[in-house]
């Protein structure tokens, strides 16, 4: 290894000793709570400025088109940022990159507020999304640290809560917020809680050893992640508006990924000392359980996606209303987590893992068989039982994939893990909502290809709709025919997402146990 190995602890430069035993902060339940607060509000603001893009838009006199990359530069800078956590914890240590990462998400989320054009708003929240990036995988290393063997499952399933229940408070709360006050607002409520959270577990966490590195710089590696993350999420972000490959912007886009991630690859395998750490995929728990939550990820985020989508193109439910409806899949992950992280670990994890993948398999199932009459109750109780499912699901996959790393391998994995389930996100949200409109436009020419202007039971039916204006009639037909069509094409893809919860059982149990054996702590490792 080509970095020169210290330790920081006390501040005296020697090294701690096993004997010292595991580092416990002076209040584990304060420590959790500032660690907590801030994934909490970094995971939120994923999420929270969607419903409030319009306003933002017409405030600062920006189009809709350019509205979406507060959304975009956000997406695509965390993106970047995530895989990098491993290489900035190994230099900075995790206490101070928690600090300065919860600190200068506060500074931007400031400047957003402050923000008085688009322009401004957009590199703001690009700066955001950067330093948000090694936020979730540090807090789930320090969390594993200050937690003992025993109780490191509790702590796995708060954080699994945290991830459930943030992004959909997301768009409820920033709807609320900019209709009752000023989206500057949305921005503005990170400040008291960043700023408390770095101050906790600041505090909390000072003296804790950690594995402290000096690594030389990957440039080559840097250079094509920022590039090849880069375009990959951009096109992904706008290969639906763009019409994919129809696009030169989307070819150009794609080929620019394609190379930048091909030497990426090949460098990272090859470099003595690499920025990211591909190599911590030879452990067989950790890319069973990265590959399961992946796709289980992947398939749980474009239900998300799709089911506010559909009650407000097909139902007719406002922005609002439709958040109200999908919200209910929150309920049981909040009531669960403690139960979950108490008992789960007493049983077989794959087994656990496998029974949230049968529940998120027959909601989807249900769902394929909606139709347009199904009522508010119905499609809350679905997202209620989702929640079960998804109560299940991180904790365990969680702690599998995090089983075969040695201590100061956790912070690294965590990132490259989530990183690669943030793309798996992207993925499916534009292959999910591409697929959907595909679909819909199949089956609406289908549903049409039969229907005759000169067919007299036809003209008598437009005419009954119209109420004796054709025209109108004409219209209101082809709209009924639309619902339909976009109806199939919603059970159509709740079918395959039903299916691919089914497959991913499998990968879950490529895992071996134990799944605890390399997570207790170790006092010179600091986890």
């Amino acid at each position: 290894m080509s970095a020169q190995a210290t330790t920081a602890g006390d501040g005296t430069g020697a090294a701690p000793t096993a004997a010292a035993g595991p580092f416990r902060p002076a209040s584990l339940p304060l420590t959790t709570m500032g660690l907590a607060l801030a994934s909490f509000m970094q995971v939120l603001d994923t999420t929270i400025a969607n419903v409030s893009l319009p306003t933002i838009s017409g405030n600062l006199g920006g189009s809709s088109s350019q509205a979406t990359w507060v959304i975009t530069s956000f997406a695509v800078s965390t993106a970047i940022a995530l895989p990098l956590t491993g290489f900035l914890t190994r230099r900075f240590g995790e206490r101070k990159l928690f600090m300065w990462s919860t600190l200068l998400f506060v500074m931007a989320s400031l400047l957003c507020g402050l923000a008085n054009s688009m322009g401004l708003l957009v590199a703001a929240r690009a700066l955001q999304g950067f330093v948000a990036g090694p936020m979730y995988p540090v807090t789930q290393a320090l969390l594993i640290s200050i937690y003992p063997p025993n109780k490191r499952g509790q702590a796995l399933a708060l954080l699994a809560m945290v991830t459930v229940v943030a992004p959909i408070a997301g768009p409820i709360l920033g709807g609320w917020i900019t209709d009752n006050y000023s989206w500057e607002w949305i921005f503005f409520i990170n400040i008291p809680i960043g700023i408390f959270s770095s101050v906790v577990v600041g505090r909390q966490l000072k003296g804790r050893p950690e594995r402290l590195e000096k690594p030389k710089m990957d440039y080559v590696g840097l250079a094509t992640l920022v590039i090849g993350v880069g375009a990959l999420q951009v096109l992904l972000d706008l290969g639906n508006d763009e019409d994919w490959f129809n696009s030169p912007t989307i070819v150009v886009l794609a080929i620019v990924a394609a190379i930048a991630l091909a030497v990426f690859l090949i460098w990272e395998l090859t470099e003595k000392d690499p920025i990211v750490n591909l190599r911590l995929f030879r452990h067989r728990n950790f890319a069973a359980g990265t590959l399961a939550l992946t796709i289980a990820y992947s398939a749980f985020f474009a239900v998300g996606l799709l089911v506010p989508l559909w009650l407000q193109r097909n139902l007719g439910y406002t922005a609002i209303w439709a958040g109200f409806a999908s919200a209910p899949i929150g309920i049981l992950p909040v009531l669960l987590t403690p139960f979950v992280g108490l008992y789960a670990a007493r049983f077989d994890l794959r087994l656990v893992a496998s029974l949230a993948f049968v529940v998120l398999a027959v909601t989807s199932f249900i769902r394929a068989g909606f139709n347009l009459d199904v009522d508010f109750n119905h499609v809350a109780m679905v997202q209620l039982w989702q929640g079960l499912g998804v109560a299940l699901f991180f904790m365990p996959v969680l702690t599998i994939l995090l089983s075969d790393l040695a201590p100061h391998e956790i912070a690294a994995g965590s990132g490259l893990a989530t990183f690669v389930r943030t793309l798996g996100g992207s993925f499916a949200a534009s292959l999910t909502t591409w697929a959907w409109t595909q679909r819909s436009t199949i089956h609406h020419a289908q549903l049409t290809e039969h229907i005759s202007a000169t067919d007299p039971a036809m003209q008598q039916t437009v005419g009954a709709l119209g109420q004796g204006d054709l025209q109108r009639g004409a219209m209101l037909l082809d709209r009924m025919i639309a619902q339909q069509a976009w109806q199939i094409g919603f059970n159509e893809i709740f079918h395959v997402l039903g299916i691919a919860f089914v497959v991913v059982i499998a990968f879950v149990w490529l895992a071996r146990p134990p799944f605890t054996a390399k997570m207790g702590g170790t006092a010179a490792g600091g986890h």
